[in-house]
């Protein structure tokens, strides 16, 4: 597995160019004030599938050949990475397949079925449902799509940070949240070609460390995925994207649910912004480090949007609130 360059990055871009506009990156000065640092909150949130991965779902069908294509895709996810493919194969007319752990966010569902894929939903976690997937893909002959292990997905969600740089070439640092790990390795990648003196950070639940334990211990490894934030609930680490961390990476933290809870209700107050919890989470390592960014320009990104109603409601600043 060939890991993806600037150069597929720069392609990403050039294809995406007719299916995507540029998303906002905005500063707020009572977040700014709250954080210490200049905080630009990069707004992945308001893509068509309220979630940066619809960058790489679209890179992936286009780069596949028809025959390929009209085979299908097949795909396993708690929502975002499912959204993407499902959108991604509306559009080039692709056969689409999500497997999702059961009871699965409503509005992550309701969003695959609209966008005409079909769901199934098998196993507790994401684990079960991407053992689940690989059998049905061979089953059906669709091609499988890991949530991590996938160079066009890379390539495509790298064309975020293309954007975040040319908005603010002289950042100190980015803070990306971890899942299977496609964004955090796309921001190393961007930034080792065009802004080395930038920090990219990653950020994952510590009820869910397997990116961060696998990038500690230099390999792959399998950890409990207890994480209430479903974006973050990886129970593995992916080949592909811990290769590009390991290399490039400047640091990985882990913060706790509840940290990320707030740091929800901190964007919806002081940044008129709606995150899911994984969208969050980037911002909460920020505040619970104020010393390491104080004085500094900082790239947040808010990788998603798609929060249920339920976690709306069991966030910090809701319930204070209330």
């Amino acid at each position: 597995m060939r890991p993806p360059t600037i150069t597929d990055a720069l392609r990403a871009r050039r294809l995406l160019a007719d299916h995507l506009p540029p998303t906002p990156m905005w500063s707020y000065p009572a977040l700014n004030a709250a954080a210490g640092a200049t905080v630009l909150i990069k707004h992945e949130n308001t893509q068509p599938t309220g979630a940066f991965k619809v960058r790489g779902g679209l890179t992936l069908l286009a780069g596949m050949d028809p025959a390929e294509r009209s085979r299908g895709v097949l795909g396993y996810s708690t929502g975002n990475h499912a959204q993407s493919l499902a959108y991604a194969a509306a559009r080039f007319g692709a056969p689409c397949v999500i497997v999702m752990p059961e009871d699965p966010n409503p509005a992550k569902a309701r969003a695959v079925r609209a966008l005409g894929a079909e769901l199934i939903e098998h196993g507790a976690d994401l684990d079960a449902a991407a053992a689940h997937a690989g059998k049905v893909a061979a089953d059906r002959g669709m091609r499988l799509v890991s949530a991590g292990d996938e160079p066009a997905l890379i390539a495509g969600v790298a064309t975020a940070y293309l954007e975040v740089f040319e908005r603010e070439p002289a950042l100190d640092a980015i803070v990306v949240p971890v899942g299977a790990g496609s964004g955090a390795a796309a921001a190393c990648l961007v930034a080792a070609a065009v802004a080395p003196g930038c920090r990219v950070i990653a950020v994952q639940s510590a009820a869910s460390p397997a990116a961060y334990e696998s990038w500690r211990a230099g390999v792959p490894l399998t950890r409990p995925n207890r994480t209430r934030v479903e974006g973050l609930a990886a129970g593995c680490g992916f080949a592909l994207p811990q290769g590009l961390l390991r290399s490039r990476l400047a640091d990985f933290v882990l913060v706790d649910d509840d940290a990320i809870a707030e740091a929800q209700w901190t964007l919806m107050r002081d940044a008129h912004t709606l995150a899911e919890g994984a969208g969050a989470a980037a911002l909460a390592a920020v505040l619970a480090a104020p010393g390491d960014f104080a004085g500094q320009r900082v790239a947040v990104m808010v990788t998603g949007g798609n929060a249920s109603e339920r976690e709306i409601r069991a966030c910090g600043g809701i319930t204070a609130a209330a």
